[in-house]
């Protein structure tokens, strides 16, 4: 087994003075041609991020680690990211590194767990859905106001904190007004791609932008509850297919019927799913409707 990678000397010594000194670092990711470690000193802890100089794509993982640093920054201006997120970003000598402020919580797939049983449908179980749901769509009000949609809502860019409230990370793929963008969007998890963004993708150059819109958004948002609460995927297809075939069934915007297969009723957070499923993008709710809908 070999040694794990140490995280760029450069970072560590900026992040020294958030963090204090001596710092501890864990390996979070290695995978995908970048990287992420948890820094932790006694002041403070960050996640890191940097791009792996060995790895695939090394250009394009140091233009998406700089991009999303763009995103962050204009995020933080207009209001819909908190200024304490974003800690610190740079170069090194294997490209680029970026550092936000580490959010203590649990990945939305383990927070639910309990919820995915029969045994789930109780008062602390259904208070708690659904303020993940509320505080979830929160977060994308405030991004959708500002013309932004996140362009990559799923699972394992949720995390619940103690409080049972969500908190969204992982910025890269964003999509805001305004060019200058270094990395086209090409979708983001196969399962959670909007069908309108699915019918793009397979119609367009590889090398095409798609902005996504902040109603793909609310399908994602939509899709990712009815994938935790069910463990089923809302699109059936056989996994063994590829991506472009997953994209094509997802294109057809049709969707298993929430009844079916959830494990116990909940009227208004299925009927908030369903309609955040919807195969029309006019047809779903904003973020802001959705708030008080949960």
């Amino acid at each position: 087994m070999g040694q794990a990678p140490a995280p760029p000397c450069e970072a560590v010594a900026l992040l020294a003075g958030h963090t204090g000194e001596p710092v501890a670092f864990q390996v979070l990711t290695d995978r995908r041609g970048s990287r992420a470690w948890k820094i932790q000193g006694p002041e403070g802890t960050v996640a890191l991020k940097a791009n792996n100089p060995d790895g695939g794509d090394f250009h394009g993982k140091a233009a998406e680690m700089a991009q999303e640093d763009d995103h962050l920054l204009h995020l933080t201006a207009v209001g819909a990211l908190s200024p304490d997120y974003r800690v610190g970003s740079g170069t090194w000598c294997g490209g680029r590194w970026l550092a936000v402020n580490w959010i203590e919580g649990m990945p939305l797939w383990r927070a639910v767990a309990g919820a995915r049983s029969r045994g789930g449908d109780c008062a602390p179980v259904r208070l708690r859905l659904a303020g993940i749901a509320r505080t979830w769509t929160d977060h994308l009000a405030l991004m959708h106001t500002a013309g932004w949609s996140h362009a990559d809502v799923q699972p394992t860019n949720t995390l619940v904190t103690h409080d049972g409230h969500a908190a969204v990370i992982d910025y890269a793929l964003a999509c805001g007004p305004g060019g200058g963008r270094r990395v086209p969007y090409r979708g983001a998890l196969t399962h959670t791609t909007a069908p309108e963004l699915a019918a793009e993708i397979l119609h367009t150059p590889a090398d095409t932008h798609i902005q996504a819109q902040p109603s793909a958004d609310i399908w994602s948002l939509g899709a990712s509850l009815f994938w935790c609460w069910t463990g089923l995927r809302p699109v059936a297809y056989d996994g063994d297919l590829d991506r472009l075939e997953k994209l094509a069934a997802i294109a057809r915007g049709a969707t298993t019927a929430l009844s079916d297969v959830r494990p116990w009723p909940f009227p208004e957070f299925e009927d908030a799913i369903s309609a955040c499923l919807a195969p029309d993008p006019a047809d779903r709710p904003t973020a802001k409707e959705l708030t008080v809908a949960w």
